[in-house]
């Protein structure tokens, strides 16, 4: 059974996880508008991965006899001052998600929740790809800078891009 805190805080994060989708999928709107769909495709498959997320952690309370009390979500951003503002967006929301995962590791030691620490495992593992996959196309906007042509390529082969299951 789970403790009433861990489900709590797990409730909590199904609302962070929920809103990461939302966001992403503000953020697929905002790159269709600029016409840059493979940036929009990628930030899909994004917020699809945040929404399986989400279910991970109504599953896991669901199995463990606990209750899934889903929370309200906030409007997110909708534009962003260029395709390499928003991906600095997304990495800022990712570090928050980061540091939410370690605050639930960290709970489900203190709750000696030994099941809510292996589940939670895959997500510290998880976050560290987040964060690198963002920083990686940060990188690779900063080195194209204002070259149009340069962002045409990075949104093609960012449109290659599939959500996983």
């Amino acid at each position: 059974m789970i403790t009433s805190k861990m489900q709590s805080a797990m409730n909590e994060q199904i609302k962070h996880e929920t809103f990461s989708a939302y966001l992403y999928f503000a953020m697929v709107a905002y790159f269709h508008s600029q016409n840059l769909d493979g940036m929009a495709q990628w930030m899909k498959a994004q917020a699809q991965e945040e929404l399986d997320h989400a279910q991970r952690f109504f599953n896991h309370i669901n199995e463990r006899g606990g209750r899934i009390e889903l929370q309200p979500l906030d409007k997110p951003q909708a534009e962003w001052a260029s395709p390499i503002a928003a991906f600095k967006a997304a990495l800022q929301h990712e570090k928050f998600i980061t540091g939410r995962i370690n605050d639930l590791a960290n709970l489900a030691d203190e709750e000696n929740d030994r099941a809510s620490g292996i589940m939670l495992q895959w997500f510290v593992t998880e976050q560290v790809e987040e964060e690198d996959s963002v920083s990686r196309i940060i990188s690779m906007l900063e080195r194209i800078g204002d070259s149009g042509h340069g962002i045409l390529m990075a949104d093609r082969e960012l449109g290659r891009r599939v959500a996983e299951a």
